[in-house]
């Protein structure tokens, strides 16, 4: 586990293209190494997801971003679980697609980026190529204290922040910020099961 810390924070001080692609391609080679996730057993993708892939991502930023104007309104508490169960939902998306890729030869290429030095926000390119296709996927990426994190993903040509605050929209006009929880909380223990 020191190990995986040490390097995790070596790689946040990496160029954005290089975290990006330490990230998707460590938690894609941590699934086919192992034999319950190559099987298709969800929790364990699940796990390799949120060690692997987790830690380079700033998905408090990303909450913050989908949930919009309410959050500046929501108690601290409020702000942890919206966080915790976007979070959540957030690692299971990205797992089950991970999942459809664990019986396929994958292929990643990655677009170098070019970055003013002082540039805080950036899209990282890439490509997943498989037995599939080509499928675009485009990170966004945000420079902090700790060095580049993703915070949103585009996917068949839809940024994931603006597919949930709409949703997210919804919920929040029907029944404001615990409204929002009760939702997240609810859909994720549906997808649980």
């Amino acid at each position: 586990m020191a190990a995986a810390v040490v390097s995790t924070a070596a790689f946040a001080q990496s160029a954005p293209d290089a975290v990006v692609k330490g990230a998707v391609e460590g938690t894609v080679a941590a699934m086919k190494a192992d034999p319950q996730a190559r099987g298709g057993d969800m929790a364990r993708i699940t796990h390799l997801v949120e060690t692997r892939f987790v830690p380079a991502t700033d998905f408090q930023r990303t909450t913050r971003i989908a949930v919009g104007k309410a959050w500046a309104t929501a108690t601290p508490e409020q702000q942890k679980q919206l966080y915790e169960q976007f979070t959540l939902l957030l690692v299971r998306t990205y797992a089950a697609s991970l999942s459809q890729l664990r019986d396929q030869d994958v292929k990643f290429k990655f677009l170098p980026v070019t970055a003013a030095p002082d540039a805080k926000d950036i899209v990282v390119q890439s490509h997943v190529i498989s037995n599939g296709g080509d499928d675009a996927i485009d990170y966004r990426m945000t420079k902090g204290p700790s060095g580049w994190k993703v915070y949103d993903i585009n996917m068949m040509g839809a940024w994931l922040i603006q597919v949930y605050q709409t949703q997210f929209s919804d919920q929040l006009n029907k029944g404001g910020v615990d409204g929002l929880i009760k939702f997240l909380t609810a859909h994720n223990a549906r997808s649980a099961g």
